[in-house]
């Protein structure tokens, strides 16, 4: 006859059986390895510490830097070329321009036994002149256009050239008559005292913008040979 309370009895300890054997499969399992409820999904990278925010600081851009002066201010020049009064006796009328070719000076008389005198350079072999011109036309910070001459005998010259720091004309250029001949700046002061050009007469930029000052159109400039040297004529007075 069927029991109710052995039947009772007896689930009861089947069933804590059962969960004794699961309780020890279980920790066998854990101590084996952990189970990965979700292999998907992996771990987030560690994350360095944010960095702490700079104050903003305007903008500030690398202060502009002309180039280098193209004057005679990046070169020594000798002392009897630098811009002086000096005693000079001429029957030429004041405001006239004397060019000294062979000694390399270019005078602007003062009268009363004066001038003005300026270290310059000259024409090179071949290319001095001589002869008397006016002042046919005045320009500040000239173009270069080199004659058909010049380019004739150095190919590789521009056809023309914008005024400027960089060009040859220099600061400022006074043109003598209907010659191709000028007394102007020059971005190569080193030159000044020498035989170099091709029969333009060159000033330092400072030296050709004071002439230039004093000069007007129409001004007499008389340009000696190389054959009549002459000494120089008294001391600097100042």
């Amino acid at each position: 006859m069927f029991n109710l309370d052995t039947f009772k009895t007896f689930s009861r300890a089947v069933a804590f059986s059962a969960a004794a054997i699961s309780a020890i499969a279980f920790t066998g399992a854990a101590n084996a390895a952990p189970a990965q409820l979700f292999p998907l999904f992996q771990p987030l990278p560690s994350m360095a510490a944010p960095q702490p925010i700079q104050p903003y600081q305007a903008y500030q851009a690398t202060p502009y830097q002309a180039a280098p002066s193209e004057d005679q201010d990046t070169v020594e020049m000798p002392a009897r070329f630098r811009r002086q009064t000096v005693s000079y006796a001429t029957r030429e009328a004041p405001g006239t321009i004397i060019i000294d070719t062979p000694n390399t000076y270019l005078y602007y008389v003062l009268g009363n036994g004066q001038a003005l005198r300026y270290g310059i350079g000259v024409g090179r072999d071949g290319f001095t002149w001589s002869g008397i011109q006016t002042v046919s036309r005045k320009a500040e910070w000239p173009d270069w256009t080199p004659p058909p001459q010049m380019i004739a005998r150095q190919p590789y010259l521009p056809r023309h050239m914008a005024g400027g720091p960089g060009n040859p004309l220099g600061a400022r250029a006074m043109y003598l008559g209907s010659t191709i001949y000028r007394i102007h700046g020059t971005n190569a002061p080193e030159t000044i005292g020498r035989h170099v050009s091709s029969g333009c007469i060159r000033m330092t930029n400072e030296d050709v913008t004071d002439l230039y000052s004093r000069v007007n159109v129409g001004t007499k400039v008389v340009v000696l040979p190389m054959t009549e040297r002459r000494a120089e004529l008294g001391a600097a007075t100042r």
